[in-house]
């Protein structure tokens, strides 16, 4: 099995030409925050194809320090942060809860890119929290209601009854309330923009917050630099 893998991975390429597009990218043009050219990345590559651009994987930190990650989907990004929701009682939640801070690590393969987020992470109100859940799908609405996310499972029958009595709660109430369920905000301190290169002369553009004010405001902008690759 092992010689399998390495064989496998050894035939494997990176950026084929046949499904990649290596566009080039100047850091010299880009915008003064990252969060315009983080949109203009995300619609290029809605538009080249790239299949559920919107998920990304998600880093947290354990009670013993040691780092987490899994992959969650990406709510919304603006001013007040970069998006994504979970239960307050899931493991991320609780991770979350002792340390919140947070990366998240966006790859769209088909333009050869990636972007890197990083920073603090504050709860939504509840009040946006709850709009966010009841503009999304039936589906979505009905996994918030199932609950217990990160307890341990008895047996794939009791997730089967579970999951469909939350699937007929949320088609008779679809403004039902999910209490757990949180809308999480990372406001990035930094912000990497990855772009490949076919001779491996990638370009990396960071984006660096100054420190904020004596009362939490931001102030001073974003500082850019170029990273080797």
């Amino acid at each position: 099995m092992g010689t399998d893998l390495h064989e496998l991975l050894k035939s494997l390429r990176v950026w084929d030409p046949a499904t990649t597009a290596l566009p080039p990218f100047d850091p010299a043009g880009a915008p003064d925050e990252p969060l315009p050219l983080f949109a203009a990345w995300f619609a290029e590559a809605v538009a080249a194809g790239e299949t559920e651009p919107h998920t990304v994987a998600l880093a947290t930190a354990g009670a013993d320090g040691l780092p987490d990650v899994r992959i969650v989907m990406l709510h919304g990004a603006d001013d007040d942060g970069w998006s994504f929701a979970s239960h307050a009682t899931s493991r991320k939640g609780v991770q979350l809860a002792a340390r919140p801070y947070a990366a998240l690590a966006f790859y769209w393969p088909v333009l050869g890119r990636q972007v890197r987020v990083r920073g603090p992470v504050t709860l939504a109100p509840p009040r946006d929290a709850r709009a966010d859940l009841h503009v999304r799908s039936t589906g979505a609405l009905a996994a918030a209601l199932v609950g217990h996310q990160s307890e341990v499972l008895p047996s794939v029958e009791e997730l089967a009854r579970a999951s469909d009595a939350a699937w007929d709660r949320a088609r008779r109430e679809p403004e039902a309330e999910a209490p757990t369920w949180t809308l999480y905000r990372l406001r990035p301190d930094e912000v990497e923009f990855f772009q490949g290169d076919e001779r491996r002369r990638h370009v990396r553009l960071t984006y660096r917050h100054r420190p904020e004010g004596a009362q939490g405001e931001r102030k001073g902008g974003w500082e850019r630099e170029l990273l080797w690759p």
